[in-house]
């Protein structure tokens, strides 16, 4: 077996693991949600929506939250060839904050809400920007483990690209103590991501 083909069988296993483990979390969320045998006094869905309407805000976030780190996984595998130990340990790190973000989001519903489970949650959610961020770092200047078909200023966009997402989990951690203040702040990703975009195209204009 040639250098090439083992090297494309790593990656390709590397990738699907990282598939299963955010299909499985996506899932896990999921069912997070309220359901109406939690509560025999709900009647209807809106019964059930306006008492549980934390929960649901709690868990739609954590979704999108899982969502665009899956997409954006999928976009960095794009261009990885081969991988090697570093970058394998860095992935199964990026794996295991996914995890304890999902342990996370679990104890903030099936615990009263509070300051503690919030930072808990967006700690996890940084981190586990943190761990995609170093290992698309790492695959990119030390490993040199992408395709040379991407070039230097695409390079540079995605790596500038993925700062956004940890970025607003460390903005949400101020503010945990407030009731629907932390929920509301995960909308500033918007606008993170808008910065970057538009720090980068400032830079392209003046090289």
């Amino acid at each position: 077996m040639s250098i090439a083909v083992r090297e494309q069988r790593q990656i390709r296993r590397l990738e699907t693991l990282v598939d299963v483990v955010f299909g499985i979390t996506i899932w896990r969320l999921f069912i997070l949600l309220p359901r109406p045998e939690d509560n025999p006094d709900w009647n209807n869905l809106l019964d059930m929506i306006l008492d549980s309407g934390l929960e649901f805000a709690v868990v739609t976030i954590a979704l999108a939250i899982v969502i665009i780190y899956w997409v954006q996984s999928n976009l960095l595998f794009k261009y990885l060839v081969r991988t090697d130990t570093w970058h394998i340990t860095l992935s199964v790190a990026q794996l295991f904050s996914l995890l304890l973000f999902l342990y996370a989001i679990r104890v903030g519903v099936e615990f009263e809400a509070d300051a503690t489970t919030r930072i808990f949650e967006s700690t996890m959610a940084c981190l586990l920007g943190i761990f995609s961020f170093t290992a698309w770092y790492y695959a990119l200047t030390k490993g040199k483990l992408v395709t040379e078909e991407l070039d230097a200023e695409d390079a540079r966009a995605i790596t500038q690209r993925i700062k956004a997402e940890p970025l607003t989990a460390a903005i949400t951690i101020p503010f945990a103590a407030g009731m629907w203040m932390w929920e509301l702040s995960w909308f500033i990703y918007p606008f993170v991501v808008y910065l970057y975009t538009r720090s980068k195209r400032a830079k392209s204009r003046s090289a």
